[in-house]
């Protein structure tokens, strides 16, 4: 089995190696070397593989470096190495392997900064931890409760970022199972193991945990809880740690300046704003609904007084040039109130063209069926009710002669 060097030294970039075989992944048989030994971590426990290059032993050139694109761990513990090619390595090659160095030590403040964060909302309000996640932009907590407040998630920040602050030593040993058992882990595995790895943090968390870590707190740099949501089991705490929580807090702050600029306004009174703007946007939409209510009135009045009866009915056809649909919904209702005999075909003509039809109330005629009908011949889809329909019609040309056509057929 490969040795795990990154067990014993999180900051140790730079490893020798044997090849030991060579592989493909499982899952879409990309290339990939199993070695005597490695400092690159695999995907697991939450944190995210490293990345980084590996060099044919007796060179560094950057043009013969191999570069590691994931690293996998297998079903029986073998870790895979995969890389865009392979190049000259063959099994029983010597290696040199060189880490991301960024990339390992952003994992290490991440991962880091979840033990203490879990182990803050332990000991404030017994909450635990029941999974992580590492992503490309924030990380997070799964918390077991039913129940997260505001102040509770600030009191976890404060406490975490005290540790922090405090700068604690971490540090790494390996115990056995009977041995663990006594030592009060914030979280034992399942796994049945020999031997144990326990991350510790002076004074204030210990746990299992195979993942990559800082040697002391202050090197987390600091701790951002971004957002909380509920799911099925519990509560999500969305967090950013170090460097990213600095390019979090900048872009946060960007945004927000932006923001204040365009409401001419302080940041701090950004929500205030926001607030009044929600509100003159609903006063203006109840007062736009009602103006087109009151157009839509009139309108209908105008074309009924316009429309000769035949046979008793008025038979309406109209389109308009770009009109709002909801306009149109609303000329169609009022037509069919105003009046017991209305039959109407109204279409917008613009790029995406709708129609409407509609019928007073114990009509005949299935405004369903005739929409279906007409959007066999123009290509477009669309349905309703007997009394109302509406659909889109991929034609634009000729829609207002389609829809005479349709109204003689029923003046027959």
């Amino acid at each position: 089995m490969t040795e795990r060097l990154y067990y014993h030294d999180s900051f140790l970039y730079e490893f020798d190696a044997e090849v030991l075989d060579l592989s493909k992944s499982n899952s879409d048989s990309r290339s990939a070397v199993i070695l005597d030994r490695t400092t690159f971590y695999p995907t697991s426990g939450g944190q995210v593989f490293d990345m980084g290059w590996i060099f044919p032993a007796g060179t560094r050139d950057a043009s013969n470096r191999l570069r590691v694109a994931e690293v996998i761990e297998r079903d029986d513990g073998q870790i895979l190495h995969i890389l865009e090619n392979v190049g000259p390595i063959q099994k029983g090659s010597r290696i040199h392997g060189v880490i991301d160095v960024d990339r390992r030590r952003d994992h290490m403040q991440q991962h880091s900064g979840q033990h203490v964060l879990s182990a803050a909302f332990v000991r404030l309000f017994n909450l635990p931890t029941v999974s992580f996640h590492m992503g490309a932009e924030a990380c997070s907590i799964d918390l077991d409760t039913k129940h997260l407040t505001t102040d509770q998630v600030e009191a976890a920040e404060a406490l975490a970022n005290d540790v922090v602050m405090e700068n604690r030593s971490v540090s790494i040993r390996f115990v056995t199972q009977e041995e663990a058992s006594g030592l009060g882990l914030r979280k034992i595995p399942p796994l049945e193991r020999d031997q144990l790895r326990l991350i510790e943090v002076h004074d204030f968390d210990l746990t299992a945990c195979g993942g990559t870590h800082v040697s002391a707190t202050g090197e987390i740099g600091c701790m951002l809880l971004r957002k909380t949501e509920k799911t099925r089991q519990g509560w999500r705490v969305e967090f950013v740690c170090g460097k990213r929580a600095v390019a979090t807090a900048r872009h946060d702050y960007s945004v927000l300046a932006e923001s204040g600029d365009l409401l001419s306004s302080h940041i701090w009174d950004i929500p205030q704003q926001v607030r009044k703007l929600q509100e003159e946007s609903r006063a203006s939409r109840k007062s736009r609904e009602q103006l087109l209510e009151e157009m839509a009135d009139l309108y209908a009045s105008r074309l009924l007084a316009e429309t000769p009866d035949n046979s008793g009915r008025k038979i309406i056809v109209r389109t308009f040039p770009n009109r709002d649909l909801t306009f149109i919904k609303l000329l169609a209702q009022r037509l069919t109130r105003q009046n017991t005999e209305v039959v109407a075909f109204l279409g917008v003509i613009s790029d995406h063209p709708v129609l409407v039809f509609a019928q007073s109330s114990g009509q005949p005629f299935d405004m369903g069926a005739l929409m279906k009908e007409v959007l066999a011949r123009r290509g477009g889809r669309g349905g309703g009710s007997k009394d109302m329909a509406q659909g889109g019609s991929v034609q634009v040309e000729g829609l207002e002669t389609a829809l005479r056509e349709l109204a003689a057929q029923l003046r027959e």
